[in-house]
């Protein structure tokens, strides 16, 4: 009796069919990771598009704010300049009205201010000797007629004496007596109120106009 040949084994199994579907599940899982990997990606761009959208909302915020702060800046000192401005313009323009009406009043009654100071001087002099008076000769008579007619209400019982100066201006004066002595000079107070006002320009950091007046 022969052996039966022994039957060949064929593990049962179709190899082109077990190819395609390895093929088909590789297939099917790339294509799930290609997904997730755009899913990903989308997320991911999104999340950033989202933070630079936010930077740059961010630096535009912070420029416009500065640029307002500059703007602010600047109104704030052009209005700052203009209110300088404006005290500037109203101090010279007292100044010089005050200028001018002292000017037409000396114009007009030359000896006022000199007949207050005499009258001045006399009331608190009393046992001086003397008292000289210096104006402008022009005035000398009208002088020494107001300052006899000062002697006779103050009580002063000096001996006076009024001299013609040419050096001395129309309304201004000096009286002396023997340890001291007054002086009206019109020029050098004008001279004293540029000062006290170029100080107080100074002070606030005001720039004085070139065209203020200076005329007496």
């Amino acid at each position: 009796m022969s052996a039966a040949a022994p039957a060949k084994f064929t593990f049962d199994l179709d190899l082109g069919r077990r190819q395609e579907r390895n093929s088909l599940v590789t297939e099917s899982a790339m294509a799930a990771l290609l997904e997730d990997a755009r899913r990903e990606g989308f997320e991911s761009g999104l999340a950033e598009g989202e933070r630079t959208t936010i930077a740059k909302a961010a630096r535009a915020e912070a420029a416009s704010a500065e640029m307002l702060a500059v703007r602010v800046a600047a109104m704030a000192a052009s209005i700052d300049d203009a209110r300088k401005q404006s005290i500037a313009e109203a101090v010279t323009l007292s100044l010089s009205i005050a200028r001018k009406l002292a000017g037409g009043l000396i114009a007009r009654e030359p000896t006022v201010e000199i007949e207050a100071l005499v009258a001045e001087c006399m009331a608190t002099l009393d046992g001086v000797p003397h008292l000289v008076i210096r104006c402008d000769p022009a005035l000398a008579d009208a002088v020494r007629d107001i300052a006899t007619n000062k002697m006779t209400t103050s009580g002063f019982t000096g001996r006076l004496v009024v001299l013609g100066d040419p050096d001395i201006a129309i309304g201004d004066a000096r009286i002396e007596w023997a340890d001291g002595g007054v002086v009206r000079d019109i020029r050098k107070l004008s001279a004293e109120i540029d000062a006290r006002i170029a100080q107080y320009f100074a002070a606030r950091g005001i720039r004085q106009g070139s065209d203020q007046e200076t005329e007496q």
